[in-house]
């Protein structure tokens, strides 16, 4: 079976949940007839109509909240929201109205939206269209964070984002649409909330998401031709996170490296610490994070590059840590 694309597994889900249900609709800025900035959807408009897919004005707000209103009449709306920064514009929606919606209610109503948006760095795009919002929204009930690494999963998490009942932000990488991987398996489904471990180790456990799984998986080759061996899981899903999985690996190696793509102030590695840390793991040998620095994204090429903890961040902060010569 061929290799999949990162870009081509979200316009194949897209495809397939559009196709398998006609309450499904798709919409946002530029994503029908140009198809998309990232070249994610297009053919999308030609093949389901104007009725379903269609472009809207520039208005992040103003399409928020046509998904909150569409959603609770009945339709399944997915809507792109071009860069991950511009969610700040469209948060009452999100978070005043969809993630509050099925409580308000008293449990009778449901907001089955998706929210699709690219996020992140090391694209020279600049310090208001780098950003990593995931924290922007991690502290919300009612609203569900998926952050995809690898084609496979792009493809089956967006269709289990689109089947949900519950609105969820649904992240993609701008420097994963061009990687490629394995497509899923004929008839394989994800489950949001599911953490994969993606290589197997015994010294210590690396936890991260998104690209950052690709930097450490380069970092766990890496550091075993310095004896380490390290585990690494890729979360899949911020919210809710998989705690069992992030434990029983903790549990085994004793050692955990949260590394994250976004502050330290406020990030969801100090989330993911501190349940370790609450779960009574007292007799770790140790456990820490690495993140980007409190400051703004840098424009300039060689500052953005150090700005993020590649794999050779991931490598120097492991043997230092470790005291390993």
């Amino acid at each position: 079976m061929p290799d999949l694309e990162f870009r081509t597994a979200i316009h194949d889900a897209l495809e397939a949940e559009l196709a398998a249900d006609e309450d499904v609709v798709f919409f946002g800025e530029d994503v029908a007839l140009p198809g998309g900035v990232f070249a994610v959807t297009p053919g999308l408009a030609e093949r389901f109509g104007a009725e379903r897919v269609f472009d809207t004005p520039i208005s992040e707000l103003a399409l928020s909240g046509a998904a909150f209103g569409s959603a609770v009449c009945g339709l399944r709306p997915v809507v792109e929201i071009m860069f991950g920064d511009f969610l700040a514009l469209a948060m009452d929606s999100l978070v005043n109205q969809s993630a509050k919606y099925w409580f308000l209610s008293n449990e009778q109503a449901s907001v089955p939206l998706v929210i699709r948006s690219a996020v992140g760095g090391r694209g020279r795009f600049g310090a208001i269209h780098s950003q990593m919002p995931i924290t922007w929204f991690l502290n919300v009930p009612g609203l569900k964070i998926v952050c995809p690494a690898t084609p496979a999963d792009a493809k089956l998490l967006l269709r289990a984002a689109i089947r949900d009942d519950n609105p969820v932000l649904f992240l993609e990488h701008k420097r994963l649409y061009s990687i490629k991987g394995p497509a899923p398996a004929a008839g394989e489904q994800a489950r949001i909330g599911e953490a994969r471990v993606v290589r197997a180790g015994s010294d210590l456990t690396i936890v991260t998401a998104m690209r950052g799984v690709h930097d450490a998986l380069d970092a766990a080759e890496t550091l075993a031709g310095s004896g380490v061996d390290a585990e690494v899981i890729d979360l899949r899903t911020l919210r809710p996170w998989d705690r069992a999985t992030v434990l029983e690996s903790v549990r085994r190696t004793n050692r955990v490296l949260v590394v994250e793509e976004g502050p330290e102030t406020g990030g969801w590695a100090g989330e993911i610490l501190a349940a370790i840390a609450h779960e009574a793991l007292d007799d770790l040998d140790d456990a820490w994070r690495l993140t980007t620095p409190d400051v703004p994204i840098p424009y300039s090429p060689p500052l953005e590059d150090a700005h993020y903890p590649g794999p050779e961040q991931i490598v120097a902060s492991v043997l230092e840590r470790l005291a390993v010569a």
